[in-house]
């Protein structure tokens, strides 16, 4: 199998991406480079030992030197339009380029005159006629990185504060002149410079390079192979090997697409030899791949923008996340587990698999740096420095041993995949942070919190709902992050304002805003998955939505109770826990159609569709915390349960005696 081999190379690029000859490819390198050592010396900051403390002075200056060498490179990686040349850099694009780096240039020389003066309220004339300049390339350079959608969204409310004294009652707001608005998105903190970038250039950075150095050094390859070695062999094997190797490495790339990509190529073949339908297969695949963005230890871009906006340590938020993303990947293991036992499926021979200990002996490493930084992250509480100490324990331990050995151009391939992915996040996080000016400058941000409850008529359960379905259609428009970013600005202090976490508000947002991925028309993830199993883009949605289908309630759950995010007695957090792990056993049983104890469930029978409904109510009785919002106890809850278990149970045997009965007839 290609499981076997020892190289493993980087994801294919995406035809959306440019390929770029000697000089442009040099050029990416250098910015790269820069963009490396300028993230590594920002940390030092933290210890005072700043290589370049002659030069970066403050905050704004670092921001604006991100800007400088990443967002030129959006005008060289991603042509303009689709048919646009994929092989040449046009003219107009060196000109794009270099205005942008010429723009961003002028704002770092100038950072410290933007403070002492006040420059993001009394600009002079050519500082806000390049404010105009640098407004104009980050709306298309959105354009070209993160999609048409996202580009009207944040065209549309960057230019909402020339306007916002014009619109009706509830979204009226302070109005400003462009000369105004152009300034403060340029040289405020709260906006291209605000709490998008800041998290981004100051803490994802360190977290994207390591992604990006465990993909290209055989990480993906090594995890995929010691899925094989544990799990290729089981009942349903391949699709377990999914949930494993694309759990690990979605954690790392915290990229759904990019993640399919990487390991389906390995998986949806080997489910499909072992029996699984094509659009089940890529199903499976864009499940697990999605949940690999919501599972600690890393979870992606995302969740570091989290613990910037709710000001808590990222290892807060990783622990709280851990039990949400168990009961997510549970549910879809058990469904997975109920589709091979229905159907019958073997795993693959052993004789194909790798073997555990040969894979262990020639990766172990990577086991050893991921501890590492799982240790750095929770215990020494050192989010900043965690993945550029593991991203250069894991360099200098790939040259030691031979099997994933780079030479140079393993390396340039490493540093111009850094600079493709933080080029394109730069892109995107500058222009949400339009979005979030915009609201902060024309005062929305605090008066659509009180709007928010009155159209609820107070109800914190029907906000819940309205938050649900507003976080779904923005990852629709938006990427995760965009989305997450808009609703934590907008609809979270809502929500909070009605007696709930704060950490599961936050996470709730997060958690429908993924949903997209796996739910038609858009499921951009099930779609990938689709392409590599060659099976129908909308079947295999469908498929996903359903295998899937435990993401869309697990929100609800700990949001309700948020002893499922580990906040409460330990008593409460048992009780909970178990509860929602049998509950999301009975649901995935009823949705597969088979349950251990019970047998299959298949038969196309009135009373087995009654029997499933009833298992799927007893599930979710018992995994819905009750109380708080709800007008049931957890108690009642649980008897409910009881007593619709005992019925499905009662009408299964009764069912199947009597279709036994009529086949004998």
């Amino acid at each position: 199998m290609a499981v076997k081999e020892n190289r493993v190379e980087p994801p294919v690029t995406r035809e959306r991406h440019r390929r770029l000859d000697s000089f442009w490819t040099a050029v990416a390198l250098a910015a790269g480079v820069l963009t490396i050592v300028l993230a590594v010396d920002q940390v030092r900051v933290l210890f005072g030992q700043q290589w370049l403390g002659g030069i970066i002075l403050m905050t704004n200056h670092y921001l604006y030197a991100v800007l400088a060498l990443l967002l030129p490179l959006t005008f060289i990686f991603f042509p303009a339009t689709k048919n646009a040349s994929a092989d040449k850099v046009p003219l107009y694009d060196i000109v794009l380029c270099a205005a942008t780096f010429g723009v961003c240039l002028f704002f770092f020389l100038n950072s410290t005159n933007i403070v002492d003066q006040g420059w993001e309220f009394v600009a002079p004339p050519h500082a806000i006629y390049m404010s105009y300049l640098l407004w104009a390339l980050v709306l298309e350079a959105v354009r070209r990185a993160g999609g048409f959608a996202i580009f009207i969204i944040v065209a549309v409310i960057s230019t909402y504060p020339l306007f916002a004294d014009a619109m009706p009652g509830p979204i009226s707001g302070l109005a400003s002149s462009p000369g105004e608005t152009a300034s403060y998105h340029a040289m405020s903190i709260e906006s291209i410079l605000g709490i998008p970038m800041r998290a981004f250039a100051e803490l994802v950075i360190g977290f994207l390079i390591f992604g990006v150095a465990l993909q290209h050094t055989g990480g993906g390859k090594f995890f995929l192979n010691l899925a094989f070695a544990l799990l290729g062999s089981v009942r349903g094997g391949a699709a377990k090997v999914a949930i494993f190797s694309s759990g690990l490495m979605g954690s790392m790339s915290g990229s759904v697409i990019t993640n399919v990509l990487t390991t389906g190529v390995m998986t949806i073949p080997a489910m499909k030899r072992t029996g699984f339908a094509p659009h089940y297969a890529g199903g499976v695949e864009a499940c697990a791949s999605t949940g690999g963005v919501l599972m600690p230890p890393v979870m992606g871009a995302t969740a570091f923008i989290m613990a910037t906006i709710i000001e808590v340590p990222y290892a807060e938020i990783a622990i709280a996340a851990v039990i949400p993303s168990a009961l997510y990947y549970f549910g879809l293991f058990m469904q997975i587990d109920a589709y091979a036992a229905r159907k019958e499926l073997k795993g693959l021979p052993r004789t194909e698999l790798p073997k555990l200990g040969t894979t262990i002996r020639e990766g172990w490493y990577f086991v050893f740096v991921f501890v590492m930084l799982i240790f750095m992250l929770i215990y020494l509480r050192r989010e900043a420095l965690a993945p550029f100490y593991a991203t250069a324990m894991l360099l200098v331990l790939n040259q030691v041993f031979p099997h994933n050995r780079w030479n140079w151009q393993h390396l340039k391939s490493f540093v111009l995949g850094v600079a493709m992915l933080l080029t394109e996040l730069t892109a995107v996080l500058a222009a949400v942070g339009l979005i979030v000016g915009a609201l902060s400058m024309t005062g929305m941000a605090g008066t659509l919190v009180n709007d928010l409850v009155f159209l609820a008529g107070g109800s914190t359960l029907i906000l819940l709902l309205m938050g649900a379905i507003t976080s779904f259609i923005m990852g629709i428009g938006m990427t995760v992050t965009a989305a997450y970013i808009f609703l934590a600005i907008v609809l979270a202090p809502a929500l909070i304002q009605g007696g709930l976490s704060p950490m599961a508000v936050h996470l709730f947002i997060l958690y429908w805003g993924m949903v997209s991925y796996i739910t038609p028309p858009v499921a951009l993830g099930a779609y990938a998955a689709a392409a590599l199993a060659q099976a129908t883009p909308m079947r295999t949605g469908l498929e996903a939505m359903r295998l899937g289908s435990i993401i869309y309630f697990i929100p609800f759950f700990f949001v309700l109770n948020p002893a499922l995010i580990l906040q409460g007695s330990g008593v409460d957090i048992l009780v909970a826990t178990g509860s929602a792990f049998l509950g999301v056993a009975l649901v995935a049983g009823a949705l597969q159609g088979y349950l251990v104890g019970l047998g299959n469930m298949r038969h196309t029978t009135l009373p087995m569709y009654a029997v499933r409904s009833l298992l799927v109510l007893a599930g979710m009785s018992l995994a819905t915390p009750g109380g708080g919002l709800l007008p049931w106890t957890n108690l009642q809850g649980t008897i409910a349960s009881v007593v619709l278990f005992a019925a499905a149970v009662a009408l299964f045997h009764a069912s199947r005696r009597a279709f036994s009965t009529d086949v004998a007839r």
